[in-house]
Formats: C-alpha cells, sequence, structure tokens
C-alpha cells in the first residue's frame, strides 16, 4: 500500500545506520500513543529493525502514525510486525496515569514494552522523552516520529493496539462510544461525559474530568 500523503517528510534509517556502523545490532525505536486522551491506558510501542538497508524499501510507507490514516496504519502495522526483528506494545492504565502521573505512566509502559521484547537493546532511539531509569544508552530525537524509521515504526504500533483496546471496551461502555473516539477529547466524547459522567476508563486526574469531579463535591 502506497500513503496518499507522499508529500510528507519520509523517515529515514540515519540514526539506526550510524549505530550500527559502531557494532550495534539490536537498535530499538520508541514512541507512545494516547497520552492527552481523557480515557484508557497510555501505550508505548518498541520496534528492532534488522540492519539492513533494504529495510527502508520494505517499509517505504511508514510515517508517523498521525500522518496516516486508521487502514493505512492498520496495513503498515501488519509490514512491521512482519519484517521487524523484535516488537511489543507496553501500557500503562488510567489508574496507573492518576496516580503516578502521565509523565511516570508513559515511562513505565516504555518499560513493559522493553522487557516483552524478544531481543536485549543495545540502543534506544525515543521520540522527544527520555527514560531515566533505564540503564540503556539512548538518544530522545525532537520529532523523531517524522525523522526515525523505527521511531515512526513504533508509533504506528503504538497507535494500532492502542486503538484496538479502547475498541474492545467499547461493548462494555457503549454510551461512551470510545470506538468512535478511542478516549480523545472529541466534541461527542465530551458530550457523552456531559450526559452520562465517568466511567472506570476515565482519568480522574486530567481536564477536564478532576473539574467535573470537584464541581460534583462541592455540590
Amino acid at each position: 500500500m502506497k500513503t496518499a500523503k507522499s508529500n510528507l517528510i519520509q523517515p529515514t534509517l540515519q540514526f539506526e545506520r550510524e549505530l550500527w556502523q559502531q557494532g550495534l545490532r539490536q537498535i530499538v525505536g520508541l514512541d507512545e500513543a494516547g497520552r492527552g486522551a481523557l480515557a484508557g491506558p497510555v501505550a508505548v510501542g518498541a520496534v528492532c529493525l534488522p540492519p539492513d538497508s533494504q529495510i527502508a524499501a520494505r517499509l517505504a510507507g511508514v510515517r508517523d502514525s498521525k500522518q496516516l490514516t486508521p487502514v493505512e496504519r492498520a496495513y503498515w502495522a501488519g509490514i512491521i510486525k512482519e519484517n521487524a526483528l523484535a516488537w511489543a506494545v507496553g501500557f500503562a492504565s488510567n489508574e496507573e496515569i492518576d496516580q503516578l502521573g502521565i509523565v511516570a505512566a508513559v515511562q513505565w509502559a516504555a518499560q513493559r514494552a522493553l522487557e516483552a521484547l524478544s531481543c536485549q537493546p543495545q540502543h534506544l532511539l525515543i521520540d522527544y522523552f527520555r527514560l531515566p531509569h533505564s540503564p540503556l544508552p539512548q538518544t530522545a530525537l525532537i520529532k523523531g516520529d517524522q525523522r526515525c524509521l523505527s521511531i515512526a515504526a513504533a508509533s504506528i504500533l503504538a497507535k494500532t493496539e492502542r486503538d484496538r483496546w479502547m475498541i474492545e471496551r467499547d461493548g462494555a461502555y457503549p454510551q461512551y462510544a470510545f470506538a468512535a473516539h478511542k478516549g480523545y477529547a472529541t466534541a461527542l466524547h465530551l458530550e457523552r461525559i456531559q450526559r452520562w459522567g465517568i466511567c472506570p476508563l476515565h482519568r480522574r486526574s486530567f481536564a477536564p474530568l478532576c473539574n467535573l469531579l470537584q464541581e460534583k463535591e462541592i455540590v
């Protein structure tokens, strides 16, 4: 599948090649999805691509997940899984987000993704954030999901796996239409929150949900 957005910046293997040339072979890209949602977990994808320049051609349509349609993301997620040396997605629940804060929750999700990999990472390429408690060498890249192929691949897996998780919960909470908005602060989601209140999947520490809870306590 060729993406219709061919004018978008294509992520490359520049950062992976620099590390491959140093003799490192298990380079893992990390990216998150769901950081700003009002409900559900945050997810972090981890992808280790083979040290093969041909992988760029096989993943030619891979972009930052936000720049692809759901159909394109689903297609490329399958191709990434087929071609990666290893991949995994880690989650941190909405309860953990409320307890720890979103930054620490993202770090926990990233650590869980790394622990689930079938390879031992030698270097991490991360989109923007860092893992201060990890002993692994790491490089944090601004707009890494647009510049680095491993990170772009990780962004797609994080997004597709988190979306799938939210869609699976739609049946338990049909009044919130989670399958439509995946927990993000869309007009539809906000309208359902106003009508039905919050459910166990909501992040109580996030505005406007914490404001809504405070108003109810005042009343």
